[in-house]
């Protein structure tokens, strides 16, 4: 199968800020380059023992995505037409983050590649890494010298998904450490790869119940439940939207939930507000990120017009927020 490879170049700093554009136009998944070094607690949270050359960081980065491309065309995201929509669609998402940061050149251009050119490159660069004492590795790598003995989570992540090396994944994890027990009844919205369901069970929780609107996430979610060893018993998995499925809302049930975890887009947590203190039990909290910083006030706006919520605790890496909420009514 052929891929067709789009590429924005940008700045370093804006890097961010293009992914989550074009996460919100339905892109499944980016690549970053840049020249930007590992810093000394980069390598040492990474295992990193030899450092790729690179060349001096210039600012500028290069973010890119693939469409497949095949007999009947590319296969563009839900609600994009073809090239001459989503050229437009990321030109005018370009224009808007103008307000927020250099961009940079803009340059958008266009490629075809076969799965063997990148389809398994991205390996390379998902080594074990730590989020305090939690060692996160990928299924194909031995635990790291040092390391054993302690938590260690396997992921295998896919094409698609994330490795949970990313700040926003980062930010559910340190706030998980601080709320899950061994009696904590969990809802993972949103579960991606389920790394954020695995590391609840890990921490201890009674059970974990997941939701994804992606079949491959179910399948992804379970074959790391596999991978750590976790019981079918401890985990269910199920594909649809809680937000305005009733069929799922009730699936799910109501009054059920010690800890809520939502590492989405902050354009899909600020209507998940109106409907999932419902699932959840009083005094139970919900863990969001996913938020990119200039969104950051909009979802704080969603809770302060939700009287079910108050906000305890509001935490930042990177460019990303993660907010914390406890169900009062």
């Amino acid at each position: 199968m052929k891929w067709k490879k789009y590429t924005i170049t940008t700045t370093t700093d804006a890097e961010d800020l293009v992914s989550y554009m074009l996460t919100e136009l339905g892109v499944e998944g980016v690549q970053i380059e840049d020249n930007i070094q590992l810093s000394e607690q980069d390598t040492k949270a990474m295992f990193v023992d030899i450092l790729p050359e690179l060349s001096p960081d210039d600012g500028i980065g290069k973010v890119s995505f693939f469409l497949e491309s095949d007999a009947d065309g590319v296969r563009y995201p839900e609600g994009i037409d073809g090239e001459d929509v989503l050229r437009q669609r990321i030109l005018e998402g370009l224009e808007e983050l103008k307000a927020f940061a250099d961009v940079g050149s803009c340059e958008l251009t266009t490629d075809e590649t076969e799965d063997k050119d990148w389809i398994n490159n991205w390996k390379q660069y998902f080594r074990p890494f730590a989020v305090g004492d939690i060692v996160i590795k990928p299924t194909w790598e031995e635990v790291p010298d040092g390391m054993k003995g302690g938590m260690v989570v396997d992921i295998d992540p896919g094409i698609a998904f994330g490795t949970g090396s990313h700040e926003t994944t980062q930010l559910v994890i340190k706030q998980m450490v601080k709320y899950v027990t061994q009696k904590t009844q969990l809802l993972d919205v949103g579960t991606g790869s389920g790394i954020l369901s695995v590391i609840g069970l890990k921490l201890g929780a009674a059970h974990v119940m997941a939701t994804d609107l992606d079949s491959n996430a179910i399948i992804a979610t379970r074959e790391n439940m596999e991978a750590n060893g976790i019981s079918d018993s401890l985990y269910e998995v199920i594909e649809g939207n809680i937000i305005d499925d009733e069929k799922i809302r009730n699936y799910v049930g109501y009054g059920r939930y010690d800890v809520v975890t939502a590492n989405i887009l902050a354009d899909i947590i600020i209507p998940l507000l109106s409907v999932i203190a419902a699932h959840m039990k009083p005094g139970a909290v919900i863990i969001t990120s996913g938020i990119i910083d200039m969104k950051e006030e909009a979802v704080k706006a969603a809770f302060a017009a939700n009287d079910s919520f108050e906000i305890i605790e509001t935490t930042y890496q990177g460019e990303w927020v993660s907010i914390t909420a406890r169900r009062v009514k």
